[in-house]
């Protein structure tokens, strides 16, 4: 009798450090949060500039650091709110084992075992950490850590690994190795590498902020140079003139807005049950062109009713005899799946064979097997165990059933059928609204299946999805132009094994297509791995929860509607949001480097860029990002927001050097210039705001409204504290022309270009 460690040993253990808990299991600190929104590139640079405007006595030039500061409370505070649900939700994701202690079987949390640890292991599980067989006998599948998809066979002193998971038998294994010391522990780095690879979203907004970050420290000491050292401007206007550039150039909110709307999201998705294991697949699945299905456990609930029983044609035992051989038998293999469990509940235990052998169900193989001294008999797939002939005979009966959605399987004994047995699942009741709205979406569905074509086919039409009438059997797939062609002609393909899932995966992608997975069992796994998003039922094996980046808690497909959703909110919302970010960004960047070429002073002051980057971005940008926006983009986020924002700023640009340039022959004083451009800025940005909150709905002309009317409260009551400046009535009614003007030649070279950029990208 195996009687484990004692829980003694347990604690000694413990205390030791001989977990299986791994560093990087843990959620991000309350700690590591602060840090990550306090001590950042920006927020030092907009700090070095408030000390600078001390320095220089420009004290009333401070208003910018309220909002940095804002922006700060605001991150941490959100981030906070939704660790605290993510947290809550990733406690009902913990992997939990049977482990053997003082002789008696107890649960433990994966990474409360130790090493020494006998657990016991059987189909669908993921082995924890690097172990030894003790007793029993599995097949392994390593693929994830060889590559290799052959099915292994473990048996008593046989080396389990870590990261490799059970697809049949069950056995009793001594942990080896545990925590970082195992081997899947020491492929992490790799690992992390290709599970924490940014999503395309993120590294567009990197990338503008990567180039502002190199760009504001050269252009700034240029700034200075050339209006203090060359200009003769005094040290005060020189560095005032210098942060209102600076501040204008950098994207403040931009990367904030993006981590704050991802983990919002998450934890919006957290309250219906969904778990991301990682923030990009929000985004990721929202872009997909093709979502591939089981049908089993997706389409169908994961309980499974026997309908009926039959004999074959011509028939080797009596329907009793038949019955109780179907009874002993499945009362004597191991298995333990849906399939199983609604035969056992059908038929009750009448004793089990004398077996010398017994191989638990392989997915690739499609069906079980026992030997005993005289007889083979097997249970599984009829296209796999019967020859050509019986198949034959049989196939009106078997097709009879099939062409219902019913699931067929053949008993065999030596070879020939015995009985056959048809079983049915129900349709999820969520499933035809959900492929319903995918449809609508423009994702096309893939129904990958181990069943029979005819039999999922017609669940498939049932369950509402498109083109389901389009079925082929995989068996027939040999090369990777079959592959190729299939994925483009088919929506269903039956008798898939586990192996050709990844191939077919692969064939979407290679079709320039991307791809989602959704998957509940070990057989669905390899696809998963190569899919653009991964998807788990939260009812399926443990390995192939830790294997998805997304996971449904309560098994409801129903739930990828707002996944889709929040990452369609996310995408539209925050290449919006980046347009009117680059708009600021790129007329600071072009106005500061003509003034540094013309040695001028930069016009606009820091209060002045603090008020536009306040309600023509910062304000509209937060309360715009976290609205229901579901339509489909194409094109990159960075392709967008640069077409997006250029039309604007450029014409913004030209006529603020314009009026720095001609205004003083105007009359206009110093002072004037600068209210003036900061009306053209504030103006034309208004108008960009306007074209891209297009088709206007109530809460959009209400953000609209409290911008504009927030923009002219603050210049009218607040005059001394934004504008400082002393403005003539002439100056003030030319300006506003002006900055009229702008605006009405910015609405049509935008929509021009907007066209344009569109017609870019639905070609991409």
């Amino acid at each position: 009798m195996l009687n484990g460690l004692t829980e003694q040993e347990v604690r000694t253990l413990e205390k030791e450090g001989k977990t299986n808990c791994l560093p990087d299991q843990c959620s991000q600190s309350v700690g590591s949060i602060i840090v990550g929104n306090v001590c950042t590139y920006f927020n030092a640079i907009f700090f070095g500039l408030g000390i600078l405007v001390i320095l220089v006595g420009a004290y009333r030039n401070l208003l910018f650091l309220p909002v940095v500061i804002a922006n700060m409370v605001i991150g941490i505070v959100q981030q906070l709110r939704a660790k605290k649900v993510l947290d809550s939700l990733s406690l009902l994701d913990v992997t939990q084992y049977t482990a053997i202690r003082d002789g008696k079987d107890c649960t433990v949390d994966m990474e409360r075992l130790v090493l020494g640890d006998l657990i016991r292991l059987s189909s669908g599980q993921q082995i924890p950490a690097d172990a030894e067989v003790v007793s029993g006998k599995i097949s392994a599948n390593e693929a994830l850590l060889t590559g290799e998809a052959d099915e292994v066979e473990k048996e008593a002193g046989m080396e389990l690994m870590s990261g490799s998971f059970v697809v049949s038998g069950s056995c009793i294994a001594k942990l080896t190795k545990v925590g970082k010391d195992s081997y899947a522990a020491q492929l992490t780095a790799k690992a992390k590498e290709v599970k924490n690879k940014k999503s395309e979203m993120i590294r567009d907004i990197e990338k503008i902020i990567l180039v502002a970050g190199i760009i504001i420290i050269p252009v700034g000491a240029a700034l200075v140079y050339g209006s203090y050292v060359v200009g003769g401007q005094s040290l005060q206007d020189s560095v005032v003139s210098m942060v209102g550039a600076v501040v204008g150039m950098i994207p403040e909110g931009l990367y904030l807005l993006l981590t704050v709307a991802l983990t919002l999201s998450a934890a919006r998705l957290a309250r219906k049950k969904v778990l991301l294991h990682d923030m990009k697949s929000i985004e990721t699945l929202a872009r997909v062109h093709v979502l591939c299905v089981d049908k089993t456990g997706t389409i169908t609930s994961d309980v499974m009713t026997v309908t009926e029983s039959f004999l074959p044609v011509d028939p080797g035992l009596k329907e009793k005899e038949a019955l109780e051989l179907l009874s002993r038998y499945i009362y004597t293999v191991p298995d333990d799946n849906i399939t199983m469990n609604a035969l056992r509940a059908k038929y009750a235990e009448q004793g089990k064979l004398s077996a010398t052998d017994v191989r638990p169900f392989s997915s690739k193989l499609k069906y079980s097997e026992i030997h005993t001294e005289k007889e083979i008999y097997r249970l599984g797939a009829p296209e796999f165990l019967l020859s050509e002939e019986d198949l034959e005979k049989n196939r009106e009966v078997i097709e009879e059933r099939t062409g219902r959605g019913r699931r067929v399987l053949a008993l065999t004994k030596d070879g020939k059928p015995a009985l056959f047995v048809s079983l049915a699942n129900e349709i999820r009741e969520t499933a035809p609204a959900t492929f319903n709205y995918f449809r609508e979406q423009g994702v096309k569905i893939k129904v990958i299946s181990g069943d029979n074509p005819l039999t999922v086919s017609r669940v498939a039409m049932e369950a509402g999805i498109e083109n389901a009438e389009s079925y082929i059997d995989a068996a027939t797939l040999e090369t990777k132009e079959d592959y190729l062609k299939a994925v483009k002609e088919y929506t269903v393909f039956g008798r898939v094994k586990p192996e050709q899932k990844k191939e077919l995966i692969l064939a979407i992608k290679a079709n320039g297509q991307r791809v989602a997975m959704t998957g509940d069992g070990v057989n669905d796994i390899l696809a998963m791995k190569e899919a653009d998003c991964s998807i788990a039922m939260g009812g399926g094996s443990d390995a192939a929860r830790q294997a998805a980046q997304v996971v449904l808690m309560d098994s409801d497909f129903s739930h990828m509607m707002p996944i889709v959703t929040e990452g369609r909110r996310i995408i539209n919302n925050i290449t919006r949001s980046g347009i009117l970010f680059l708009y600021k960004n790129i007329f600071s960047l072009l106005l500061a480097v003509l003034c540094i070429i013309l040695t001028y002073q930069y016009p606009i002051k820091p209060t002045q860029i603090s008020l536009v980057s306040g309600f023509n971005i910062g304000f509209p940008g937060f309360l715009l990002a976290f609205e229901n926006n579901t339509k489909r983009q194409h094109g990159r986020l960075l392709h967008r927001t640069l077409f997006g924002a250029a039309p604007s700023s450029v014409i913004a640009f030209l006529m603020v050097s314009t009026l720095m340039l001609v205004g003083p022959s105007m009359g206009f004083t110093k002072d004037e210039v600068s209210v003036a451009g900061m009306y053209i800025l504030t103006t034309v940005g208004f108008t960009l705001l306007w074209k891209l909150i297009q088709p206007l709905n109530k809460y959009r002309i209400l953000v609209f409204a409290l911008c504009v009317i927030g923009m002219i409260l603050s210049i009218t009551v607040f005059w001394n504290i934004f504008m400082h400046a002393v403005v003539s009535v002439r100056a003030g009614w030319i300006s506003i022309g002006i900055a009229a003007g702008c605006a009405l030649v910015s609405w049509f070279l935008t929509g021009i270009v907007g066209k344009l950029s569109a017609k870019k990208d639905m070609k991409e």
